[in-house]
């Protein structure tokens, strides 16, 4: 008997041949797969749609360079504040908490002089650290001291919390120019300088206008403490916002770094190397302990009537600064990481430049100091009143470092000893404007406005030329070094010129034309100071800066 093999019926029903039943068969078995699959996905795509969605990562784009700048300069403009807004403030300081002479003057100076030993400290410690947390941790020890300041119940408490402020002050301010010259580049980093020379230089006037609007205004009895609170909202504002605005900028690569393959391993320990060498501890010691003996006299000599021991400080200040430099030379030779590289030191422009600041510096404080002495002891001005006969001055420095750039290119070369010459002028101007003994009427207006000008001039365009001779790995350096120098200079300026003034009023300010009689001599020494720099301009291998 004969089997038959019986054949499978295609769904369809279709009864032709094998071969087109099978390709029958396989349509179906396609379709139904991809039914299969396609109520799969569609199931897959349900699940898929329950579940949250994977969070993108959010990019943020970098700070703008423009907060940065606004950040740095509203702490320099705090830092730089302080160390004059307590003139104004100083006879209801020294009557509230019935201050000694000696001690008032620690009062004023004890934030000069701590600023002054570690200010290079703190450019170092910026470069060694990162630029950003040493601004930050600067401003958290400054607005800490100035809450400090102002409860003090005590002179020794306010002269130990002026110290801390100092300090602060010292840790901040050397980052603003470091994060200036490594974020900005070419115009912009001129118009930034430019904004940080007039913040630097202005703010010596607007110390003294804004401490004799506070002490004024005697807020709910306060007397002269706000002249230190004031710091207190705006650093803890500066606080919250800068962590998230402030950036730090890429260092330019080591040597080493730059021939080592970008895929070759760190040799083990190198970077606990470099950390170890950054640190010039000898040189610290040195350079701290000669900025001291330089300033301590300086600030004490006036009042104890310049004793011996002021001679032999001075005398071992320099003898230090020789030390320092023998040392620093030695180290940089065998390899090590010195304070103060010797490079940056003889780079084109700085010794000169040092030299010159220092000089514009100590007329701009100078011819401050014994005018402030002169209209509030001599003409009798009130605090307010005195602090606001310097707007003439700081309008003209900031407006005047915010735009010299503006000037033909031709003439930059001339700013510098022209900026001299014109604050000698106005010196002389406002000595004879006021040598009669009243008010000087328009003609102070406008020496006032001129020696704001000329100063600015003197300073803004010397800096930026300066420092756009330096490299930028040596920027640190450079910025601790010509800020040393500016805030040298002001501390040298209230002391060489205050004396001045005093010595020619006898110690005393007996009466208006006793007083505009020393404020004659005092002048006629600042313009000779300010011609001192205009004459630098001839100096030609001196630096390499013409």
């Amino acid at each position: 008997m004969k089997h038959t093999t019986p054949t499978t019926l295609p769904p369809t029903g279709d009864l032709g041949g094998s071969s087109k039943g099978q390709a029958t068969d396989n349509r179906a078995t396609d379709n139904r797969a991809a039914d299969n699959r396609a109520n799969g996905s569609s199931a897959a795509d349900h699940r898929a749609a329950r579940r949250p969605a994977p969070r993108r990562p959010v990019l943020r784009r970098p700070p703008r360079p423009g907060w940065l700048l606004a950040i740095v300069l509203t702490g320099q403009l705090m830092a730089v504040l302080d160390v004059f807004i307590v003139n104004i403030a100083a006879p209801t300081v020294r009557a509230d908490l019935h201050a000694s002479g000696a001690g008032l003057q620690l009062v004023i100076a004890g934030y000069t002089v701590s600023y002054a030993v570690l200010l290079i400290t703190g450019a170092r410690l910026g470069a060694l650290i990162g630029h950003r947390r040493m601004f930050l941790t600067g401003l958290a020890v400054f607005t800490g001291a100035s809450l400090a300041c102002g409860l003090a119940a005590t002179t020794g408490q306010l002269i130990a919390f002026r110290f801390v402020q100092g300090a602060g002050a010292a840790l901040m301010l050397p980052q603003v120019l470091s994060l200036i010259q490594r974020t900005f580049t070419g115009g912009s980093r001129a118009r930034a300088l430019g904004a940080y020379s007039a913040v630097l230089a202005s703010g010596a006037a607007g110390g003294q206008i804004l401490g004799g609007l506070l002490v004024e205004a005697d807020l709910l009895g306060s007397g002269w403490r706000p002249v230190f609170l004031v710091n207190v909202p705006i650093g803890l504002a500066l606080l919250a916002i800068g962590p998230r605005l402030l950036h730090e900028p890429a260092d330019p690569p080591r040597p080493a770094e730059a021939q080592r393959p970008a895929d070759a391993p760190r040799p083990r320990g190198e970077g606990a190397a470099v950390r170890r060498s950054g640190l010039d501890l000898p040189g610290l010691v040195l350079l701290a302990a000669a900025v001291l003996l330089f300033t301590v006299p300086l600030v004490l000599g006036q009042e104890r009537g310049w004793p011996l021991w002021c001679w032999i400080t001075l005398g071992l200040s320099a003898v230090l600064v020789a030390l320092f430099a023998a040392y620093e030379t030695r180290l940089a030779r065998r390899g090590g990481a010195p304070l103060i590289s010797p490079s940056v030191a003889r780079a084109p422009g700085i010794p000169l430049a040092v030299i010159r600041i220092a000089l514009g510096m100590a007329a701009n404080a100078g011819f401050l100091f014994a005018l402030t002495l002169h209209v509030q002891g001599g003409l009798g001005y009130s605090p307010l009143r005195a602090g606001l006969t310097f707007v003439p001055t700081a309008v003209a420095f900031g407006v005047v470092g915010l735009n010299w750039q503006r000037l033909p290119a031709r003439w930059h070369a001339a700013t510098v000893p022209g900026g001299f010459l014109l604050a000698a002028a106005s010196f002389t101007g406002a000595g004879l404007a006021l040598r009669d003994g009243t008010d000087g009427g328009p003609w102070l207006l406008v020496a006032l406005t001129a020696s704001g000008a000329g100063l600015s001039l003197a300073y803004s365009p010397l800096l930026t030329r300066t420092l756009a001779t330096v490299r930028q790995q040596d920027a640190a350096d450079a910025s601790g070094v010509l800020v040393t120098a500016a805030q040298l200079g002001l501390l040298t300026g209230v002391a060489v010129f205050g004396a001045v003034f005093l010595s020619a009023a006898d110690g005393t300010v007996p009466s208006a034309g006793a007083s505009a009689d020393a404020l004659w001599v005092t002048c006629v020494a600042l313009a000779g100071a300010a011609l001192c720099g205009a004459l630098m301009s001839l100096v030609r291998r001196v630096g390499h800066l013409r």
